[in-house]
């Protein structure tokens, strides 16, 4: 990563409507991958981003972002309350690194940039939620100072 400038950039109309296709993908699959089924994961895939994102756009006071390497797109990230039942907590929706930029602090300066956009916005904790099955991930989130608050554990019988 060196010394490029990493920012954030509002993910502009044409491209948001791309994301928010691939994302929803991403997501089922990545519900897959946890052990639902293909047709409960993609419905709550739907459900997710149909309650997020209604018209395309995403709700009030939800961010999409670019991460910007230079002039170059090498991830994004979804920032938004958590819940308007908890003021002043945050979630990150979704993150990632594109194929390609990995291994290169991305992630981490992206995570870094969301806590201080996220602080900007008022918000005083910023949560998320990890796959048990990313372990680059949570070992990411660990080494930022990020801590389970609940762990869902599953064993397949049979």
């Amino acid at each position: 990563m060196g010394a490029m400038k990493i920012e954030l950039r509002t993910m502009n109309q044409e491209d948001l409507y791309r994301w928010i296709r691939w994302s929803r993908d991403d997501y089922a699959k990545d519900r897959v991958l946890s052990g639902e089924s293909e047709e409960l994961a993609k419905a709550k895939a739907e459900l997710s981003f149909a309650t997020y994102f209604p018209d395309g756009a995403p709700l009030e006071s939800h961010f999409v972002y670019d991460v910007f390497a230079g002039e170059e797109v090498v991830g994004y990230l979804w920032i938004g309350p958590e819940s308007p039942a908890r003021g002043g907590a945050w979630w990150v929706w979704d993150v990632g690194v594109y194929t390609g930029h990995r291994g290169n602090g991305y992630g981490r300066a992206a995570m870094l940039l969301a806590e201080d956009e996220v602080t900007r916005q008022g918000g005083l904790e910023l949560g998320l939620h990890v796959f048990g099955f990313n372990t680059a991930a949570r070992a990411l989130y660990d080494s930022l100072g990020y801590t389970p608050t609940s762990i869902r554990m599953s064993k397949k019988l049979g």
